[in-house]
């Protein structure tokens, strides 16, 4: 790859007010209580990560539509002001809207698609995954704002090296590292 140039993995994650309940210990007999206000919220979590460095960026919105796609690819373009981007991304038709496309040529940001209804080959769902039952499991926050910024918070406070290893990307399974070495390697 040319200098400064970088691959980004993105996705979205909604998150919900009302909790995901997984499994909790409570005493024989005695059902666990989770405490439900009975509203419910929500945010998407627009993300992306460095693929070779770890590096993310998040932006909390109300809806996953077009416009918000478009404030995420200019968050993208600020963080990686100076590179070549290429953002590998799922078909979401806030992705596939003429505007996001327009804008992401605009901005240099060349988008690379995963194939339809294969979410294993995005390691940010388990990035996403892992941050939910740390943060959001069997509990609910005052608000969806709070919760939208201490999962952020949860995100951000992995470093890099711990963000690649949970997601899955420094796994020598790992689709891409397969396509990489087979494609770009020099056989031995």
């Amino acid at each position: 790859m040319p200098k400064r140039s970088v691959v980004l993995i993105e996705d979205e994650t909604d998150l919900l007010l009302f909790p995901p309940l997984r499994a909790m210990w409570s005493p024989r007999g005695v059902p666990a209580q989770v405490m439900l206000s009975g509203w419910n919220a929500k945010r998407v979590v627009f993300g992306c990560m460095n693929l070779v460095t770890g590096h993310r960026v998040f932006l909390v919105r109300r809806r996953q539509q077009a416009p918000d796609f478009q404030a995420f690819l200019r968050l993208v373009r600020r963080q990686y002001r100076g590179w070549q981007v290429t953002m590998v991304l799922d078909s979401h038709k806030s992705h596939n809207a003429h505007g996001s496309q327009l804008l992401a040529a605009r901005l240099g940001i060349r988008l690379l698609w995963l194939p339809k209804r294969a979410p294993e080959l995005n390691p940010m769902d388990t990035l996403w995954g892992q941050g939910k039952d740390a943060i959001c499991v069997n509990k609910q926050f005052t608000s969806i704002d709070d919760q939208a910024a201490s999962f952020i918070d949860h995100l951000n406070g992995l470093s890099d090296q711990a963000a690649l290893q949970t997601s899955g990307v420094l796994s020598r399974r790992f689709w891409l590292r397969r396509v990489a070495e087979k494609n770009f390697c020099s056989p031995a």
